[in-house]
């Protein structure tokens, strides 16, 4: 489910130079970035006392506000749709309110009065606190929160009223909207969900004169802090069309191809949508059968190849296994406005025939991870129909199926976001990387959007190089059609589970998918929960089916190879006949990853083995060319 990097930069001579400073070949007065001595001047004449540092960053705050002025001017209009509910959920809300003070006045007035009664205790102990000079009294039965990590929330007078207070106010409007009593079990969802959101933005972590951390920080560089915040907004905006959007990671750390998405391989073929990457073999023996990897064109396709340590691809090759990936093209505004789900069925079927082509094999495995293994699972259910028996078995990497339950996306998969995301799609041709980043981010606004926004704009910190998180910002558009497609057909209306869902002209189910199978889904997923993942498999028509639960996340849970006891498995022999649940307890768990595992599976249903196929020199080395398009 999100941001790219600040300016920064720092010269040999200061740990605190601005970026422009760092690439000056020389001192000067009139260097970019270094305010004309004139002005430094100036200030040190109105306040002798104030330090050079101090005056130097003043002016570089007022050149900074005229770039931010410039930057927020670039923004383009976006739909009201996609910018917050529709008025439906504010009626259905209120609504909901007025049943509950009709049938509970009592109850809704005790909640009052309790929320007055906790506020006006806190005040009379800060009061006491400060007029004593003590210390504020701990809390040690509050639930720890790592915003407020630092001991003055605790022992300073101040920043302890603002925190308890903070925490009473959460409390209390969290019980209020759970007092609210809306008819329709979906606006309760989005109401709590929102609800949710409001708390985390008001946290006093998120606003400069409540954050100690940021204070402390501007007291001991002199303000120079600040002034690295604001170029670092200033040049997040800039980046991204007047947006605000957050860097995660350091850009600049890497470059793909080099040092990461290093696995040796060959572009064997390019379509419009896709590029075809053979990988080149490492043992002198490879499985008869081959294996064609489809990632999802939500994300690139590197996610598998960050480095050699942690590459799924590097492993699978490692294993014998002679691999095809594909690389997605990254949809451009207005040309691909419709190309849809028949489009990347169609990519599939054409980069299966080229799989079996250059192999010489009737079959072939595959794997489908995210909205790439959905695809797979509405092109096996085509080729059934078709009475083409060219796939011999597949996994589906933390894949949904089954849209009859959509967990947190329950908030924008209605009427009001989706008419929204229509309009959008209709002005420009494609559901934009930076919408669904946001949208992404703030199912964990506190992890991707608010703590990272403190660190980079108010302690003034460059963000991370951290391969992940330069993979997440490495982001990709929709196509217009395919996006209406998907949410509206698939996740809305739930066609392929229910009634079934038409593809190139056919209406394919989900039990029509007979063939064998394995499904990975990930404990912590918060895009795919693995309840919806296990329910969706066990709707299948397959005989042959292996579920395999990961510990961890979407990425972390996936991407976690043989090595590391980091993150370990759970399998089971409880079959599909029961619940999820049923299922879990009578799994067992396993240490470490579970790509043994699947190797364990995979290996007896892709043949014998054959003498290494070596892929040429093809169109271009891996990783290939769309991989480097950009949104």
């Amino acid at each position: 489910m999100p941001p790219s990097a600040c300016a920064k930069g720092q010269s040999s001579g200061s740990p605190l130079a601005t970026p422009a400073e760092a690439q000056a070949s020389a001192p000067s007065d009139t260097a970019a970035g270094s305010p004309p001595r004139h002005a430094l001047e100036g200030l040190a004449t109105l306040n002798p006392m104030l330090p050079e540092a101090m005056a130097r960053n003043i002016s570089r705050i007022e050149e900074l506000s005229q770039r931010l002025i410039a930057a927020l001017a670039q923004r383009q209009p976006q739909s009201a749709g996609v910018q917050g509910p529709g008025p439906d959920l504010y009626q259905a809300a209120a609504q909901g309110w007025m049943k509950a003070m009709t049938e509970q006045p009592a109850r809704l007035i005790q909640a009052q009065t309790s929320y007055w009664a906790e506020t006006l205790r806190l005040y009379a102990s800060a009061q006491a606190d400060l007029a004593a000079g003590r210390v504020a009294q701990a809390d040690d039965d509050a639930p720890k929160d790592p915003r407020f990590r630092n001991p003055l929330w605790t022992t300073n007078p101040f920043f302890s009223l603002v925190r308890r207070q903070y925490q009473i106010n959460a409390a209390a409007i969290s019980k209020a909207a759970a007092e609210v009593q809306p008819d329709d079990p979906t606006a309760r969802r989005r109401i709590d969900w929102f609800t949710r959101q409001m708390i985390d933005m008001m946290a006093p972590t998120n606003f400069l004169a409540t954050n100690p951390d940021a204070l402390q920080r501007a007291v001991e560089t002199e303000g120079e802090s600040l002034v690295r915040g604001l170029e670092n907004l200033v040049a997040d905006i800039e980046r991204n069309g007047g947006e605000v959007v957050v860097s995660l990671v350091d850009r600049d750390a890497f470059t793909v191809g080099e040092n990461i998405a290093t696995s040796e391989g060959t572009v064997v073929f390019r379509h419009p949508l896709f590029e075809l990457i053979q990988y080149a073999p490492t043992t002198d023996q490879v499985h008869e059968t081959p294996l064609i990897l489809f990632p999802p064109w939500i994300n690139k396709f590197y996610i598998l190849d960050l480095k050699p340590q942690n590459s799924l691809i590097r492993w699978l090759v490692g294993q014998g296994y002679t691999l095809f990936v594909i690389s997605w093209r990254n949809p451009e505004v207005r040309r691909d406005a419709d190309v849809g789900m028949d489009d990347y069925v169609s990519a599939y079927l054409t980069a299966m025939d080229e799989v079996l082509e250059r192999t010489g094999q009737p079959k072939l495995n595959a794997v489908g991870y995210c909205i790439g293994g959905t695809t797979l699972a509405l092109t096996l259910a085509l080729l059934r129909s078709r009475g083409d028996q060219r796939v011999g078995a597949a996994t589906f990497f933390t894949t949904l199926t089954d849209f009859s339950e959509t967990g947190e996306f329950t908030t924008f998969l209605q009427d009001d976001f989706l008419g929204g995301i229509d309009e959008e799609v209709a002005r420009t041709g494609v559901l934009g990387a930076q919408l669904m980043s946001r949208t992404f981010s703030f199912l964990r606004a506190n992890d991707l959007v608010w703590a990272p926004a403190i660190r980079a704009y108010m302690l003034g910190e460059t963000p991370p190089a951290f391969d992940l998180l330069y993979w997440n910002a490495d982001a990709t558009n929709l196509p217009g059609k395919m996006a209406r497609e998907y949410l509206r057909g698939l996740c809305q209306s739930n066609g392929f589970a229910q009634g079934g869902f038409t593809v190139l002209g056919q209406k394919v189910r989900l039990s029509d998918v007979d063939l064998p199978i394995c499904a990975i889904a990930c404990e912590n997923d918060h895009i795919a929960p693995w309840l919806d993942c296990w329910r969706g498999f066990s709707m299948t028509g397959a005989q042959d089916r292996t579920f395999i639960l990961s510990q961890s996340g979407h990425i972390a849970g996936i991407v976690n190879p043989p090595g590391r006891i980091k993150y370990g498995h759970y399998t089971s022999g409880a079959g599909f006949g029961g619940s999820a649940q049923t299922w879990r307890d009578a799994a067992r768990f396993l240490e470490g990853s579970w790509w043994p595992t699947w190797g364990e599976w995979l290996a007896p249903r892709s043949g014998g083995m054959v003498a290494a196929r070596d892929p040429g020199e093809g169109l271009a080395p891996a990783p290939g060319t769309y991989v480097h398009q950009p949104a």
